[in-house]
C-alpha cells in the first residue's frame, strides 16, 4: 500500500492484566472508509483512542500523516473525532456550541457553521439549546462539529446511536459525499448495513485481536 494515511504496528495496550489491544498492525489507505467491527468490550473504541491520541499505547508504534503518535505528536491535527456521546454546553444552541469551539482556531466563518449545521440536518437557526436535544440530534451536532473544520480524516465511534431511519441514510449519504471528497474515514459500528453499504475495508475486533476481513 503506497502511503497509507494510518499505520498501526505491533501495537498493544494493556492494563494491568487485561490486554485491551493485542499486537495489531494494520494500514489504512487514504479517501476510503474502513470499518471496524466487533462486539462491546472487544476493542474497537480502544483503538480508535490510541490512533487520536486520547490514549497511550504500551507498545508498538501508531503514526498518522507520517508523524508518530505520542512521539512526534501528542494529538494528531486535521482529524474530526467523535468517541463515545459528543459532550457540549447545555445551555448553548447547536450553532453557539459550534461557534465556541470554531473560535479557538478561528479556521471557520459564521457562513461556515451555519452550513455545516445544515449538511447534517440540525437548523442553524433554532433557539433550542443543545440540553434539550435527543440523543439523535446530539449525534448530529457531534458530527457537524467533527467536520466543520474540513479535516483529512474522520474517526467514528457509532455515530448512527440514536439517529432515526431516514437520518440515518443521510448520514451515510454524507459519508460518502465525504469519502467522495478526498476524506479518509475509519467506522466503528454495529450495524452490518452500515459496513455494507460503507466501507471499502472491513476488520473486526475480537478480545483485543484484529483481523481483516476485507
Amino acid at each position: 500500500m503506497a502511503d497509507p494515511v494510518i499505520r498501526v504496528m505491533n501495537v498493544s495496550k494493556t492494563f494491568k492484566e487485561n490486554r485491551a489491544l493485542n499486537d495489531i498492525s494494520i494500514d489504512f489507505e487514504r479517501n476510503k472508509i474502513h470499518g471496524l467491527v466487533g462486539r462491546n468490550g472487544s476493542g474497537k473504541t480502544m483503538l480508535l483512542k490510541c490512533i487520536c491520541g486520547f490514549t497511550p499505547i504500551t507498545s508498538g508504534e501508531i503514526t498518522v500523516n507520517g508523524k508518530s503518535i505520542g512521539k512526534d505528536i501528542d494529538i494528531p491535527k486535521d482529524v474530526g473525532i467523535i468517541i463515545e456521546t459528543p459532550g457540549f454546553l447545555p445551555g448553548y444552541t447547536g450553532f453557539k456550541n459550534l461557534k465556541f469551539l470554531a473560535d479557538i482556531n478561528k479556521i471557520i466563518s459564521k457562513d461556515e457553521i451555519k452550513a455545516v449545521l445544515k449538511r447534517v440536518g440540525l437548523d442553524p437557526e433554532s433557539k433550542k439549546k443543545a440540553g434539550k436535544y435527543s440523543l439523535g440530534m446530539r449525534q448530529r451536532l457531534g458530527i457537524a462539529q467533527a467536520i466543520m473544520e474540513r479535516p483529512s480524516i474522520l474517526l467514528l465511534d457509532e455515530p448512527m446511536n440514536g439517529i432515526d431511519k431516514q437520518g440515518v441514510n443521510d448520514i451515510r449519504e454524507l459519508l460518502l459525499d465525504l469519502r467522495d471528497e478526498g476524506i479518509t474515514i475509519l467506522l466503528a459500528s454495529h450495524s452490518a448495513e452500515d459496513i455494507e453499504i460503507l466501507c471499502d475495508t472491513v476488520c473486526e475486533m475480537d478480545q483485543g485481536e484484529l483481523a481483516i476481513i476485507r
